[in-house]
């Protein structure tokens, strides 16, 4: 089961009583994503919250000159990249996981995919983590985005979910006590590999693979040109 980290496309998680800025401040759970017809899906964020393992460490290794993590959560694999001396932003919209980030020495903005953003078009790498496909729940839609942040020829890194799945759905984030509810509904999706790649059209697949329970898919934009990785790359201002 893939464990999605929670990024909203709309909305502003932080206020009074937020279960996921909660549940960030703790630095523990138990918090679930919670489909309208009550289906649970749990959440990690004690793995979210603590250091790159190996796994993280496999897919940070792959990547490409500049990097942008879109959904950077608390940060743990902007201060990873950021510790070996890459070029990296996170973006968040949950402004206690950007404050997290940069408690970590990693750089980080508190904004959305969909909003306009550094060096758009210049990205070596975007990655796509813990389920974040899913954001706005429109894979297309967000597919396009990221194709337009990337360079020509650049690299999206996305997780996916275990299970062949293709699914859109309504949730809400929700403690394990929540008796009923709470909090504003956003759209998500649940990809597989296969559904990932069968929406890719406009992509070459580049690898995908299994490591520790967890999978993902790496593709390229389509147009590609000799680009020395991170030599005409963005800035990575936090503002």
């Amino acid at each position: 089961m893939n464990r999605a980290a929670p990024t909203w496309s709309g909305g502003d998680p932080g206020g009074p009583g937020d279960p996921y800025t909660a549940a960030l401040r703790a630095g523990h759970g138990p918090l679930f994503l919670r489909r309208e017809d009550g289906w649970l899906l749990p959440l990690e964020v004690e793995r979210w919250c603590e250091r790159a393992d190996a796994v993280d460490r496999d897919v940070l290794d792959r990547c490409e000159g500049t990097v942008l993590d879109i959904g950077c959560g608390p940060g743990r694999l902007v201060a990873e990249l950021a510790a070996r001396g890459r070029p990296v932003l996170g973006i968040d919209i949950s402004a206690t996981a950007v404050a997290h980030t940069r408690g970590l020495g990693g750089q980080a903005l508190r904004r959305s995919v969909f909003e306009p953003l550094p060096g758009e078009g210049r990205w070596d790498t975007v990655l796509l983590m813990d389920g974040n496909i899913g954001i706005g729940g429109d894979p297309d839609v967000l597919l396009a985005r990221t194709a337009r942040l990337l360079r020509p020829g650049g690299l999206l890194i996305a997780e996916t979910d275990p299970a062949d799945v293709d699914e859109r759905s309504r949730v809400r984030v929700v403690p394990l006590s929540a008796a009923r509810p709470t909090g504003t509904a956003f759209p998500w999706a649940r990809l597989g590999t296969p559904a990932l790649l069968s929406r890719a059209r406009h992509w070459r697949t580049a690898a995908h693979w299994a490591f520790g329970g967890r999978r993902f898919v790496a593709l390229r934009t389509g147009t590609t040109y000799d680009h020395q990785p991170g030599a005409d790359g963005p800035s990575v201002p936090v503002a």
